[in-house]
């Protein structure tokens, strides 16, 4: 724990981090509700240590988009949870309350694998992966190739959510793996564990968000 939190307050020496906003952002991550070994730093942008942690702000615009930069690597998951999700857990969408995509390449919900992202055969000319999608039922499993590659450190997953679906995108680009049935009033979620550090963008993305999507506002009775 003691070589993490280190890693996660210096930073400096793994990539660059985000830059310093001149005017602070109401919505960060949320102290109230993480986990019991979580470590919150940089302003409320920072996670590192072990479990999951929520954003303050929920999603309840008709389009909203967060960035996070996977700083430094390890066990983490990155998505959507709501306030009775585990909070303690390091892999996301173990429950009925959080959609993640995970860093062992699942795409999960309630338990159930979504997604499996794998590798390209190492004779592959291309970098694309192998998404496996799981059927209702999950008796059968159909197999597509998608342009897009797992998360690595530096990279930056982009999370767009309409209230339909939920989508991930990597440096920019969508990872063509959408999520749907979300239930509840959902909040950014973030899991990390062995090592992993996460920095959460909510504003000045690296990235343009897809068109018509915005940061995530604040309703005027939470400020």
């Amino acid at each position: 724990m003691f070589c993490c939190l280190k890693g996660c307050i210096n930073g400096f020496t793994l990539t660059p981090s985000v830059p310093i906003r001149l005017k602070e952002n109401p919505v960060q991550l949320d102290s109230l509700h993480m986990g019991h070994e979580v470590v919150i730093v940089k302003g409320g942008q920072r996670v590192c240590g072990s479990g999951c942690t929520l954003g303050n702000a929920p999603l309840v615009q008709n389009k909203s988009y967060f960035e996070v930069k996977l700083q430094q690597g390890g066990v983490w998951a990155v998505g959507l949870a709501t306030r009775d999700t585990d909070l303690n857990r390091v892999h996301g969408g173990m429950d009925k309350d959080s959609w993640c995509l995970n860093s062992d390449g699942t795409v999960r919900h309630d338990n159930v694998e979504l997604y499996h992202l794998s590798p390209a055969p190492r004779d592959s000319p291309t970098k694309e992966l192998l998404v496996t999608t799981a059927s209702p039922n999950h008796n059968e499993t159909e197999v597509e190739k998608v342009s897009a590659v797992m998360p690595g450190d530096g990279d930056v997953i982009g999370v767009g959510y309409d209230h339909v679906e939920l989508n991930f995108f990597l440096n920019g680009k969508n990872m063509e793996i959408p999520v749907r049935n979300i239930k509840g009033t959902v909040y950014p979620a973030m899991y990390v564990d062995d090592g992993a550090i996460l920095d959460i963008i909510l504003d000045n993305f690296r990235y343009p968000p897809p068109a018509g999507y915005e940061k995530i506002m604040v309703e005027q009775s939470l400020l």
